[in-house]
């Protein structure tokens, strides 16, 4: 396992992130996008644990399990300047226009320090396959071809695979990775308020199962 940092917050705070593998695909897996999605920081946190004992994918892994680090602090869902890190990336539907206050985008695309790293990560690496753990309503959206992995994970959850959340998301991960730029992206939201116990006796198993199918097919 190496450590590094991913970029910083804000508040110039670091976001760390960790590595696995040096051979395979590449997989990138982010939680706490959402800073009130507990739920999703957890998970990876989860995988982050088990993966420092024993990892033996033919893979290169990064897990960034709290990527809006301030917002993970306060338990609220956007970062410090009040914007939602999911509707900021630079997508061809990025709009500066408030659906709802808890979606603000911020007044430019790509303003906010924790997307500039990502977007820079992604740059350099162009991942073969992201999950971003979130948590809402139990599914899984899928933007790209990532349908085998999320399948996988179905079958061991009950989650439905949607290739739509169901709602407009401008400045989305899914959409800048998935649809833009042929980085296949699963946007796994896990039941908010699930305890960790389940969270790791179901989803944890459910996404190492998910990664050894990009391990076979990439």
């Amino acid at each position: 396992m190496k450590s590094f940092v991913f970029g910083h917050t804000v508040n110039q705070l670091p976001i760390m992130a960790y590595e696995f593998g040096t051979k395979g695909p590449k997989v990138l897996i982010l939680g706490g996008v959402h800073g009130d999605e507990i739920e999703g920081v957890q998970a990876a946190s989860a995988l982050l644990h088990r993966f420092a004992t024993n990892f033996s994918y033919r893979l290169q892994l990064t897990i960034c399990p709290q990527f809006n680090y301030e917002g993970v602090l306060a338990a609220k869902r956007k970062n410090p300047n009040n914007v939602d890190l999911n509707r900021n990336l630079p997508t061809n539907d990025w709009t500066s226009d408030v659906a709802q206050e808890k979606y603000d985008p911020g007044k430019e695309a790509n303003s906010e320090p924790e997307n500039q790293a990502l977007v820079q990560w992604l740059e350099a690496h162009h991942p073969s396959l992201i999950i971003s753990l979130h948590s809402w309503k139990p599914m899984l959206n899928t933007n790209g071809n990532c349908q085998m992995e999320a399948e996988v994970i179905s079958k061991l959850t009950g989650y439905e695979v949607h290739d739509s959340i169901g709602y407009p998301t401008p400045g989305c991960l899914g959409t800048y990775c998935g649809l833009e730029r042929d980085m296949p992206t699963i946007t796994y939201e896990l039941e908010r308020g699930m305890p960790i116990k389940p969270i790791i006796k179901k989803h944890v198993p459910a996404i190492l199962e998910a990664l050894k199918v990009t391990e076979e097919r990439r």
